[in-house]
């Protein structure tokens, strides 16, 4: 395991970690809307390694131990520092991972990279999601997540250069594991997208769980993936 900071731009940084192992193929893995690379995504990134894939897990900027502030990111920006992870360690081929909102940048930085598949826990896919948290910026000018993550009009006016109809004609097979019970990203939003994609999509629901998948469900989303990437030749 390696630590790297990665230049995006003007001196600002991306905090990586790199899980090594002695193949061509990688994942990179997208953390949620004001989450982090630590926790549940270490030890995802370890069982990839063990299967035999580099694993490299980041903070987006404005995250954890990379360069800015929170109330400057935008979708946008994290595309961005997803390609600029993936141009460092030049991978021969590579598989993204998103969860929450980290499903959403997963999917649109595929219309520039070029992605073997996407994996998604719980994404991010329409744009209405976010229509509540718009809605506390349009009155109060601002909306605060949770500590130390603040968004403004800034976020609102990239995001709605984004659209669900952009990335509906990829062509690479996409996962998506989402928890029944999920109250912030509602499952039927994934239910949806997997109707609407046009191309080979795999959806799994998982009974009783909710945002956060618990230590059970988490190993199953893991085995799954693992078996789905191989089925389909990564």
């Amino acid at each position: 395991m390696e630590d790297h900071f990665i230049e995006v731009r003007d001196g600002e940084e991306v905090a990586t970690t790199h899980h090594e192992t002695n193949s061509d193929k990688w994942v990179f893995f997208c953390h949620g809307f004001g989450s982090d690379k630590e926790g549940s995504y270490e030890k995802r990134c370890e069982r990839i390694v063990k299967e035999g894939w580099n694993a490299v897990r980041f903070d987006f900027r404005g995250n954890g131990e990379s360069s800015g502030e929170f109330i400057d990111q935008t979708l946008s920006s994290k595309i961005e520092d997803l390609k600029a992870v993936v141009d460092y360690f030049e991978p021969s081929k590579y598989c993204f991972f998103g969860s929450s909102f980290g499903g959403k940048v997963a999917f649109h930085a595929s219309e520039e990279l070029e992605p073997e598949m996407i994996i998604g826990r719980a994404p991010v896919t329409y744009k209405d999601i976010m229509e509540k948290y718009r809605a506390v910026v349009d009155n109060k000018g601002e909306f605060t997540h949770h500590e130390g993550a603040t968004i403004d009009q800034k976020f609102f006016k990239d995001f709605d250069n984004y659209s669900f109809q952009q990335i509906s004609d990829i062509e690479i097979p996409v996962a998506i594991f989402h928890g029944r019970e999920d109250t912030t990203v509602h499952p039927e939003k994934s239910i949806e997208a997997s109707k609407e994609l046009k191309t080979n999509t795999m959806l799994q629901l998982l009974e009783e769980e909710d945002h956060s998948f618990s230590n059970k469900a988490e190993d199953y989303m893991l085995s799954q993936m693992v078996s789905w990437l191989r089925n389909n030749g990564f």
